[in-house]
């Protein structure tokens, strides 16, 4: 037996550690069983180049639980350690001062994750236990089997031990304050989260399966009876699809792995893309485009990552663009460095690779579906879209890539790229200052009167709805030159698209000065403002619209991305035509005679444009059901 001092240069490690790594005590069984896992390799690979000559046998790690005694047990038949090995690897920490690392690094984020790089991992044991044991018997030849134990303070014991099995047992007490951790739920589901895809089979314990009875025993209806029966529990896919080479898999495995990844997700992904690099570094991963849905519930924390196929994080924002978040999938990458600040990896030159390479690979994908079958990604726009434009606007090395497979959808179904789109409609919609105005309506049921009229000028309008249209518009309109954007009902067709000279208006100034107030005090002037302007006698009489500078300031607001402008009131522009008949009627009116008609032809043009609303509403149906009458 021996007894020594684990070689430190601090009095006590134990605390610093529990204060270390306060915020996740569960990543103990992570560094445990990600260290059995590495221990069985190992062998694997001793077996390979001849150093090792016995049989390796099924090589795999089992996590054994026992309530009673208030223990977890991480064993493998991995090489195993010899006392001078335990004395190397266990006893003498192999860094300058835990006092020293702590200062480095405590209250950064990610700092969790640094426990296993710097030689700690078995020692996040403690954190959970206040005895821990290792029963260990070497690989090599005439080893004799050890046993360590510390009861988390420097001071340890090594003793020879009865051990006639290859591999390591780490044994755990798990202390009071962690008695969670002896609950078998939350075991189970330490080891799917950190383990689920380790490349050595991880055993827990058994299951219940479900089989046909063996005695052919059967129910009242005549069918073979089901019978449970308990098999091995193993947690995890030892060679998940992303391991694999392309050309080794399927559409289908790709489908069955997004099942595996997201069981309670229904959908299937619009697309999948491989990644497979080694040069100049490491990385492979599946990321998968899922349907976002319109209101762009945005989940950003469906990508893990993972280093050597042991789970790290699926806080990724840091290591992929931000519009890439909404992709779902798996990244691996042992070249992600894991122990250090976010702002350390916002400047990390192989993140910065890594991040360049992911988003190239998605544009190259987008831009190869959308040749090779356009039909196909015309098909899938409605959901590629949000994600295209979120790219557009957040990265510009996307937009650059993107801006020719982006596409405008037109009110008869058909769809163009931006290009396409100018050339098709610059002969008829190009204004006086040789802008190409493209027209668009956001819902076609509610401005259904004013893509009507423009349709019968000839005009085409396109469909564009979507949370980030007005900034995605924006966008278009300064990366594209002499075209501009605005919806259909924001102003009269002869201002949207102007032709000529102004149109001479019938109404004199007196005339205008005479009526305006008229309106005026049928309206809340907070919300409303009464112009007239000369339009074509064919335009309504009153129109009620809102320029669009106003409203994409207001949707880019409510989006979150208008603060600079301050916080913009609702208001509407009462457009009054003044070369329509029955505007020049109202002249010939006096009295209560001119402001009911006035009052009727306001709410006409509020109605629709679903702005009567509540008690105007209400007056305008008891009004019109007495001239039925």
């Amino acid at each position: 037996m021996k007894t020594g001092n684990i070689n430190v240069q601090t009095e006590n490690i134990f605390p610093i550690i529990k204060k270390f790594l306060y915020s996740d005590h569960e990543i103990f069984l992570r560094e445990l069983v990600s260290n059995a896992v590495d221990a069985s390799q190992k062998l694997k690979f001793f077996s390979s180049n001849g150093e090792f000559k016995g049989e390796t046998g099924d090589l795999q790690v089992e996590v054994i639980l026992d309530k009673k005694k208030k223990t977890i047990t991480i064993k493998d038949n991995g090489i195993g350690m010899t006392a001078d090995e335990i004395d190397k690897y266990i006893n003498q920490i192999a860094f300058s001062g835990a006092e020293e690392f702590v200062k480095k690094y405590e209250g950064k984020e990610g700092a969790e994750q640094i426990i296993g790089h710097f030689g700690l991992g078995f020692y996040s044991a403690f954190m959970v236990a206040d005895k821990v044991q290792i029963r260990t018997l070497s690989h090599t030849k005439g080893a004799k089997a050890v046993q360590w134990e510390s009861n988390g303070d420097p001071e340890y014991t090594l003793t020879d031990i009865d051990k006639s099995d290859r591999g390591t047992e780490i044994v755990l007490h798990i202390t009071k304050e962690s008695k969670e951790f002896l609950e078998k739920e939350r075991i189970e589901g330490i080891l799917s989260k950190y383990c689920k895809f380790l490349p050595v089979s991880i055993l827990f314990g058994t299951k219940a399966e479900y089989i046909d009875s063996p005695e052919g025993e059967k129910d009242e209806d005549g069918k073979v009876k089901r019978v449970s029966i308990d098999v091995p529990n193993y947690i995890n896919n030892t060679s998940p699809a992303w391991t694999k080479k392309p050309k080794d898999l399927k559409d289908e495995d790709y489908s069955s792995f997004y099942k595996e990844l997201y069981p309670m997700t229904f959908d299937q992904p619009l697309f999948h893309i491989h990644l497979n690099v080694d040069f100049p570094f490491n990385l492979t991963g599946i990321l998968y485009f899922p349907k976002i849905k319109e209101n762009v519930e945005i989940q950003k924390n469906k990508i893990n990552l993972y280093s050597n196929q042991v789970f790290i994080t699926d806080n990724v924002e840091e290591i992929v663009p931000e519009f890439l978040t909404l992709l779902h999938g798996v990244i691996d990458s042992p070249d992600i460095p894991l122990n250090v600040s976010r702002s350390y990896l916002q400047s990390d030159g192989n993140v910065k690779k890594i991040s360049s390479h992911i988003t190239k690979k998605v544009a190259d994908k987008l831009a190869g579906m959308f040749k090779k079958d356009r039909k196909d990604f015309e098909q899938k726009w409605n959901d590629l879209q949000i994600f295209v434009q979120y790219g557009m606007l957040s990265d510009e090395k996307f937009a650059g890539k993107s801006k020719d497979f982006s596409l405008l959808k037109n009110t008869d179904g058909d769809y163009f790229t931006i290009e396409e789109y100018k050339e098709k409609i610059k002969a008829l919609q190009t204004d006086k200052d040789e802008k190409v105005v493209c027209l668009y309506t956001s819902n076609e049921e509610e401005q259904y009167s004013f893509i009507k009229k423009a349709k019968d000028r000839g005009y085409d309008v396109l469909h564009l709805a979507g949370p980030l249209m007005s900034h995605w518009l924006q966008k278009l309109e300064s990366t594209f030159e002499n075209v501009t954007f605005t919806r259909v009902d924001s102003d009269s067709l002869d201002k949207l698209i102007k032709k000529s000279e102004d149109i001479p208006s019938k109404l004199s100034k007196e005339d205008e000065e005479k009526l305006k107030p008229v309106f005026e005090e049928t309206l809340n002037k907070e919300k409303f403002m009464v112009q007239f302007e000369s339009m074509s006698e064919d335009e309504a009489p009153i129109i009620v619209t809102q320029p669009e500078f106003m409203r994409r300031m207001m949707e880019q607001q409510r989006m979150g991305g208008g603060g600079m402008y301050g916080a913009f009131p609702e208001m509407h522009h009462v457009v009054v035509n003044a070369n329509h008949p029955k505007v020049g009627a109202l002249l010939e009116k006096k009295g209560d005679d001119q402001k009911v008609m006035v009052k009727q032809l306001t709410d006409l043009a509020l109605l629709g444009q679903g702005l009567l609303k509540g008690e105007a509403l209400n007056s305008f149906i008891e009004r019109n059901m007495e001239q039925i009458a």
